[in-house]
């Protein structure tokens, strides 16, 4: 028999029961599907057959690990469908571009024109195949053998992502005959994958999944700005022969990272002179307002963007909306009773204006400068009076939404959303998600800066990423200007500061599962020295060495 603890009571099933026997048994006390199972700290997939262990807890549609799961299930189920629909040698490549909003937009290249009218038949047979519950089967086989493999399917973008891979075997999942190679675990059957819809958008189409509630797919709501900024990413790439971890490492190996970088940092400089280049056209524009997630390099694009404004005879001073906080004692509280310094409520919107009016106005204003070690607003004689080449570079999370700057006239702000949107893939069908940027970002950043370790870091990352969907992401569309502060070689520099503090992290602790998950995924990547890294890149924000005071 094999002995198992379960919620503290122990239990005993036969030998050869797998954990979705387990999960089934428990499944009617669970609102959500279960998914996989965590045995000990270390996630399976439920074909797996149970072992003894000490504790095991169930991973739902509503955990973390679980949504990825299942949002990487029906990636697959999708392409064996539009396989199965479109016929192989109708299809030169269906590529899983980048997330858009509550979906996958995938980017085709085929020999016909898409219609709605194909993707609902490609939604008609992911909806037989649900309800055939086929098994997600996995296999091992030796990384040679999988390299031929994925010749022999045309998947040449694994082919060349598995000539780098240091482990000698690799895990091939299948579905009804139909093989891929995924990053992470999959459901059991795809009887699981219920939830979703397929909508024509742009030049391809958008593969919608659950998003808060894993029972229901919200309706697509285009945004056509983020999608602009992220297929120039991906056009770029493809220029650069830059596309995905493969291409990179092929440039790394064959010794032209330097080049890489240069080229990457030159690119960007460029968008930020053109931005500049705009503000200056429209000498209404006062108030440039900067917004984004954590980690996205808002600092060093504010240097860097003053810079470009100044080369253009103007005079920027930077604003940051921080300094507005109200005392400490006076900040809202989240249901755990902490202070929540993302809420609009944590700063006296009321001053911000008053003062933002005054210096448009041409009015002297001294500004304030918050105190965070006392948790008190400040005045330490800093005036400011706006002359005709000043301009006001303000910085914050709320700077998109118009309730923070709700008197201030509208011709006078241009408004810039940025973020790491990473658009570098693992592969054609295995997104780099734009969250793991940042989070590896801020790791790096927190432990060199902060004195926090990686495993704070991730602790505190959900709550970081909820401030960010209810303060950050709703105002995005509203931006004049999104940049992408992504930079294509990065993770390959970041990996050696990143995998020796997420090594550091216990076995035995919460964090373990995702600290092994992303040791995994920076595996993927031959590591850069930073030494060529210039001293003004938005890289030096977290890795130090800025010529900035970052």
């Amino acid at each position: 028999m094999v002995r198992i603890v379960i919620n503290g009571e122990k239990k005993e099933y036969p030998f050869g029961t797998t954990w979705q026997t387990v999960a089934q048994e428990y499944q009617p006390e669970w609102e959500d599907d279960i998914l996989l199972v965590q045995a000990d700290g270390k996630l399976q997939e439920l074909h797996k057959k149970a072992a003894e262990c000490s504790e095991l807890r169930f991973i739902t549609a509503r955990d973390g690990a679980g949504r990825l799961t299942y949002r990487r299930s029906l990636t697959f189920l999708m392409l064996k469908a539009f396989y199965d629909v479109a016929g192989v040698r109708h299809i030169k490549k269906l590529t899983v571009d980048f997330s858009l909003g509550n979906g996958l937009f995938v980017n085709p290249s085929l020999d016909f024109s898409l219609t709605q009218e194909i993707l609902n038949q490609v939604k008609e047979k992911m909806q037989e195949y649900v309800a055939q519950k086929i098994p997600i089967m996995k296999r091992n086989m030796p990384s040679s053998e999988a390299i031929e493999l994925f010749h022999k399917h045309g998947m040449y973008d694994k082919e060349r992502l598995f000539r780098y891979r240091r482990v000698s075997s690799v895990n091939v999942y299948s579905i009804g005959g139909f093989e891929d190679y995924f990053y992470g675990y999959m459901v059991q059957n795809t009887g699981y994958l219920k939830y979703f819809d397929l909508v024509l958008y742009q030049n391809g189409f958008v593969l919608l999944y659950p998003q808060n509630d894993p029972k229901k797919v919200d309706p697509f709501v285009p945004k056509d700005k983020l999608f602009h900024v992220l297929s120039e990413t991906s056009k770029w790439g493809e220029r650069l022969n830059l596309a995905n971890v493969g291409s990179l490492n092929d440039r790394i190996s064959q010794g032209k990272a330097s080049e890489t970088i240069l080229i990457e940092e030159a690119l960007m400089e460029k968008r930020i002179g053109e931005i500049a280049s705009r503000i200056a056209a429209e000498p209404s524009k006062k108030l440039v307002m900067i917004a984004g997630p954590s980690s996205s390099g808002k600092t060093t694009f504010s240097h860097r963007l003053s810079i470009q404004l100044m080369a253009m005879g103007l005079k920027p001073h930077p604003i940051a909306v921080d300094d507005y906080f109200v005392n400490r004692v006076d900040s809202p509280r989240d249901e755990n009773g902490n202070y929540n310094y993302e809420a609009l409520e944590c700063l006296d919107v009321k001053l911000f204006n008053e003062d933002m009016t005054k210096l448009l106005a041409g009015e002297k204003v001294e500004l304030p400068r918050y105190n965070f070690i006392t948790g008190v607003r400040e005045y330490k004689g800093d005036y400011l009076t706006l002359g005709p080449e000043d301009i006001l570079v303000i910085e914050g999370i709320h700077c998109l939404n118009d309730k923070l700057s709700y008197s201030l006239p509208k011709e006078n702000k241009f408004k810039i959303y940025i973020s790491a949107l990473t658009s570098l893939n693992i592969d054609e069908h295995n997104r780099v998600p734009t969250a793991d940027g940042r989070l590896i970002r801020r790791m790096v950043r927190d432990a060199r800066t902060r004195g926090a370790s990686a495993q704070d870091t991730i602790r505190m990352w959900n709550s970081v990423r909820r401030g960010e969907e209810e303060n950050i992401f709703p105002y995005q569309e509203e931006a004049d200007v999104m940049f992408n502060s992504a930079l294509v070689y990065e993770l390959a520099v970041l990996k050696q500061y990143a995998e020796p503090i997420l090594f550091g992290i216990p076995a035995d602790s919460p964090e373990y599962t995702e600290a092994k998950r992303l040791l995994k995924f920076l595996d993927y990547f031959l590591g850069v020295s930073s030494e060529d890294v210039p001293k003004n890149s938005i890289l030096r924000e977290f890795i130090g060495g800025s010529c900035f005071r970052v």
